[in-house]
């Protein structure tokens, strides 16, 4: 049985999830915590009575501990060095989102993945819940035809404190990422241009934008409407937004929170419809755990994961492309960014 040896990298709050999730496989060990913060790691160690050892260096854990696997569950801003550094001291690495601070770093983190031969795959649990994966499905059925349209709407006004409500585009750049790559998965196709306009309404308590409006045209010839607020008083939306996609023999709807169901035009009937529940199928694990399971099959069984960087690259790209256009005012195309 293959031994997974895993560093920890970041000790943070986000990473209390990935180490429980470590310590539930009988085939994965962590043999290192690596933060600039020891008393970060000592709280780690103590929580879930860990008894090895701390580093402030993430090459240094590796070259200690000969690890095989790293979980890099740092800041956004040191993704690429952690990154790197593992993949070219041999390890494969398992990384929260977003994968960069930057396309051009993003790019980079790639070719080092390609060049190196191991494999670099980002957190994105919200592909994983039961939900979500009928409404895929529902469409794959062709239930409604040709899917052309597809509109999400995200409205929350969640008060974080910190450094969201200081960033320019808190929306865009810490929270869009989960729909944009959503509508990716549920769409089964790539983005190609994105035009983007950002907005801070009246009574918004960020500093930046905490509104926007992107319209996406995928590959396929369909077209992405998003509309998001994170300072929408009352009202709100799901976490998972609500989504309404048109084809070209009804539209499906699913607000985020309950089963997904179509509503489909009756043949022979005119314009009647009949409305058709989607089944509920999936049977894997939600949130982070179901894609840390993704992550692990797919090196066990010799394959790139559903979220590999050479894909995940591609909903980067939608918000940096977002981010982009609002600046310049136009419409971005988005293979100007990613490979």
């Amino acid at each position: 049985m293959k031994k997974f040896r895993v560093v920890v990298a970041g000790c943070g709050s986000m990473s209390r999830t990935w180490i429980e999730y470590a310590l539930s496989r009988e085939d994965t060990e962590i043999v290192a915590l690596v933060d600039i913060n020891r008393e970060n790691a000592a709280i780690r160690l103590n929580q879930f009575g860990l008894a090895c050892p701390v580093f402030s260096d993430v090459s240094e854990a590796i070259r200690a501990t000969g690890a095989n696997l790293v979980f890099d569950v740092t800041v956004p801003e040191s993704h690429k060095k952690v990154v790197t550094t593992a993949l070219e001291m041999g390890c494969d690495v398992f990384g929260e989102k977003p994968m960069a601070s930057s396309m051009e770093e993003a790019r980079e983190m790639v070719q080092v993945a390609g060049k190196t031969g191991k494999t670099y795959s980002v957190m994105q649990n919200r592909r994983y819940l039961k939900n979500i994966r009928a409404l895929r499905a529902l469409l794959e059925s062709g239930a409604i035809g040709q899917p052309g349209f597809i509109c999400a709407d995200f409205f929350l006004g969640p008060h974080f404190g910190g450094f969201r409500e200081i960033m320019d585009s808190p929306l865009i750049l810490d929270m869009a990422i989960h729909t944009f790559d959503q509508a990716r998965f549920i769409m089964n196709s790539d983005p190609v241009s994105v035009y983007c306009h950002e907005f801070n309404p009246a009574g918004s308590w960020y500093r930046g934008d905490a509104c926007a409006v992107c319209i996406f045209e995928f590959s396929d010839g369909s077209v992405f409407c998003y509309r998001g607020s994170w300072c929408a008083i009352g009202c709100n939306t799901s976490w998972e937004s609500f989504w309404r996609i048109t084809g070209s023999k009804g539209t499906a709807i699913w607000d985020g929170t309950n089963a997904p169901y179509a509503e489909t035009v009756i043949p022979d009937q005119g314009n009647r419809t009949e409305r058709i529940e989607a089944p509920v199928t999936w049977t894997g694990r939600e949130g982070h755990y179901g894609c840390l399971d993704e992550m692990f099959s797919a090196l066990l069984e010799g394959r790139k994961a559903e979220t590999d960087c050479t894909d995940n690259i591609k909903s980067m790209a939608m918000v940096f492309g977002a981010l982009k256009s609002s600046k310049e005012g136009k419409k971005v195309e988005l293979s100007t960014l990613y490979p």
